[in-house]
């Protein structure tokens, strides 16, 4: 098993204001990998803080979850759904940066990104 907590992702209306905030309050480098629609504050140490664009926060959905990072994310993906997660959606910003998103065993949902 290798998994690292890779980044903490906030739902959030104005990814690129809430990131300069956050950056500012813990201290770090504000990466607009895809600007109005996802930011991350790189900051050391700690895991990446990320900041994705959702027009209306959908009732029940996490506001904040986890994003994980492994070498192997289909064998990651296929074990944790073997130990009871279940596939929600696919989704990439580029050929370079996609994830997988997964609800564990209670509905909550948590993302795995990697190779």
């Amino acid at each position: 098993m290798s998994l690292d907590v890779a980044m903490v992702t906030i739902d959030c209306s104005d990814p690129d204001a809430l990131a300069r905030w956050w950056a500012e309050a813990v201290g770090g480098e504000v990466n607009a990998v895809a600007p109005g629609e996802f930011v991350m504050v790189a900051r050391e140490p700690g895991p990446t803080l990320g900041f994705q664009r959702v027009p209306d926060p959908t009732p029940g959905k996490n506001k904040v979850h986890l994003d994980l990072h492994t070498e192997d994310k289909a064998a990651e993906v296929a074990r944790l759904v073997g130990l009871g997660a279940r596939e929600t959606g696919r989704h990439s910003f580029g050929p370079d940066f996609d994830w997988v998103v997964l609800a564990d065993p209670e509905g909550n949902a948590f993302c795995v990104a990697g190779g």
